[in-house]
Formats: C-alpha cells, sequence, structure tokens
C-alpha cells in the first residue's frame, strides 16, 4: 500500500505553510488536553539529581548531560499536574530511572541482543524475586521498587511491577528488531513499540494518588482497560513525531513515523502526518470512551483516568520544548 504526497494535506487550516516539522506536528494534531504543570516541579527536579547521586548513577559517563536534555521532572510535571510531591517524586524518580535504562539497553542492545540478556535478567529478578541487585543501575530500580512499596497498596505496587516487567522485556524485542536485517512491518513495529514505552507502569501511581484504591470492576472494566491502551500508545506515539529526525539518524526503527514513512515509502513530512492520523484517531477515541462511562465510575475511577490523559497532554507538551528533541523545530516541512 502506498500513499501519495497529495493524499496528505500539509498546509493548515489558517493557510499559513509550516515551516519546520515542529510547526506541522502543532497545527494538526488534536490535543483535547490543555497545558499544566505541578507546583512542586522544581523541588522534583532537586529530588531527581539528589536521588541519582544517591544512587551513583551522576558519574556514569554522558548520564549528566542526558538527564538535562531529557527533564524528567518537567515531563512528570506536566504529565502529573495535580498530585502531591511524594507521588510526583516516584514519577521523576522513575522517568529519569526509564531514560538511563532505556539508553543504556538501545546502545548494548545495537550490539548485540544476547548482550542485553545481564541486565534485563538483573531487572527482572529485582522486580519479581525481590532479588538483591549487582550493579548500580539495579541499586537504582531496588530502591525505586522499594519508594513505590511505600506509598502505594500492596496490590498497586503489583501491578506496577508487573507493567515494568513487560517493559524491560519489550527493550530485548526491540534490540531484536533492531538487529534484524529487514525492519520490522508496521504491525509489528507498533506492537513492540507498546511494550518499549514505559507508560503503563506509572498508571498505578496515577491510581495511588486518588484517594481510595479503585475498585476490581472498575479497574479490570472493558473500557477502562481500553482506555489504558489508548492513552499509552498516543502518549508514546507523540513524541515519535518529534524525536523521528534524530531517530532516523541513529538507525532506529521503532517509531512510528518512521514506520509509516517506510510502509508507504514518502518523506518523512508526509510520514509524520500519516502518523498524527493514527494519533489523532485515538485520541479521540479515548475521548468518546471516557466521556461514555464517565457517568459509571467513581471519583477515583475518574480521576484514574484523568491520570491517563495527563500522559497524553504532559508528553505532547514536554516533546514541544525539550533539547532532545530538538531537531524536529530545525528540519524543514517539506514533502
Amino acid at each position: 500500500m502506498s500513499t501519495t504526497h497529495e493524499e496528505v494535506t500539509l498546509t493548515p487550516q489558517n493557510g499559513i505553510p509550516a515551516s519546520n516539522l515542529t510547526q506541522l506536528i502543532d497545527a494538526h494534531l488534536h490535543m483535547p488536553f490543555p497545558f499544566l504543570s505541578n507546583r512542586h516541579a522544581s523541588e522534583a527536579a532537586a529530588g531527581v539529581d539528589a536521588w541519582l547521586r544517591a544512587c551513583g548513577l551522576t558519574g556514569e559517563l554522558g548520564v549528566t548531560a542526558m538527564i538535562a536534555f531529557t527533564r524528567p521532572a518537567e515531563l512528570a510535571s506536566y504529565n502529573s499536574p495535580t498530585v502531591e510531591l511524594d507521588i510526583l517524586q516516584i514519577v521523576a524518580n522513575q522517568i529519569a530511572y526509564q531514560f538511563i535504562f532505556d539508553d543504556r539497553a538501545e546502545e548494548i542492545g545495537r550490539r548485540s541482543p544476547g548482550g542485553l540478556l545481564p541486565m534485563l535478567s538483573e531487572s527482572i529478578a529485582i522486580l519479581r524475586d525481590d532479588a538483591p541487585p549487582s550493579t548500580r543501575l539495579g541499586a537504582a530500580l531496588a530502591d525505586l521498587h522499594r519508594q513505590v512499596r511505600e506509598r502505594c497498596t500492596p496490590a498497586q505496587a503489583a501491578r506496577w511491577a508487573w507493567k515494568s516487567r513487560e517493559y524491560v522485556h519489550g527493550l530485548l524485542y526491540e534490540a531484536v528488531a533492531q538487529a534484524h536485517p529487514r525492519p520490522p512491518r508496521m504491525g509489528l513495529s507498533t506492537s513492540i513499540r507498546s511494550l518499549t514505552a514505559g507508560v503503563e507502569p506509572f498508571y498505578p501511581l496515577a491510581e495511588a494518588a486518588q484517594p481510595c484504591e479503585l475498585s476490581a470492576e472498575e479497574l479490570h472494566h472493558p473500557v477502562v482497560q481500553r482506555l489504558s491502551r489508548l492513552s499509552a500508545d498516543a502518549a508514546v506515539w507523540i513524541p515519535d513525531l518529534f524525536s523521528a529526525v534524530k531517530e532516523q539518524r541513529a538507525g532506529g526503527m521503532i517509531n512510528l513515523a518512521l514506520a509509516h514513512q517506510r510502509a508507504h515509502r514518502c518523506s518523512l513530512p508526509t510520514a509524520v502526518m500519516l502518523a498524527i492520523r493514527q494519533i489523532n484517531s485515538t485520541i479521540r477515541e479515548f475521548e468518546r470512551l471516557f466521556e461514555e462511562i464517565k457517568p459509571e465510575l467513581s471519583p477515583a475511577g475518574i480521576g484514574y483516568v484523568e491520570g491517563m490523559a495527563g500522559w497524553i497532554r504532559g508528553c505532547y507538551y514536554w516533546s514541544r520544548t525539550v533539547p532532545r528533541y530538538a531537531d524536529a523545530a530545525l528540519t524543514p516541512a517539506l514533502v
């Protein structure tokens, strides 16, 4: 299946053409959730720095520069704007940890997927069996697991660990796909991306921020489960739009925009527009389902789903300005 350039409109409705990819995304992405920022953002940023130093990760090569380029506390502040500092700090710490872990896995996995096995096995053992860590990165995960168990209910902490293990497994799938001589097809690429997104482990923290634990009926309701999937996909696909230039230069494959580019053999701006269509459809389905089920949800259930929506909002406003994705604003929006 191919898509010609004429089938994709790159000019915004106001008639003023976008000069770069960031403007193109801003003009066409459906973002119904307004910008919000947590009042404890600066405290969380200081807390992340202190935590990384305490874990011994600050001294590792490239970590300080990477944290400055990714601003994990800023992302936490945007996606969790109403939570108190205790939850916000765990969210910010976890984002920082996942950025470090993900970059390390990508570096090792590009050389050999099998080289990932020691660090992934250590992580699974910590999350599943509470095994003692043997590396600084493992020690950081063990401490993060401790923070979650101290703040969350046992059931919430168990859900956090389960979703975190799923994320760890996803990084191995990504490494295998990257090492394969043929790029993965669209369906396989998006399936792997949903695992490596690392968004759903944060949803138990959104639940913990509510005044009471959700009932099993609410938590496992098919619509709530669908909302979880939609929000996680939209939240991670939005940064894919802004990171496409960076990923293309690095030879990355597991990226929604790049998957569209391969599938349709089109320019990157056209591929970004095709990805935006998919994201917009996902966000609109999320909006519709949330409105339909909202009368059936408790206040805690509504707050939980609003926490999911926060990740869609937060990933957009963070991606627009974070230095990690600055190339999007420097890349012409030309077909």
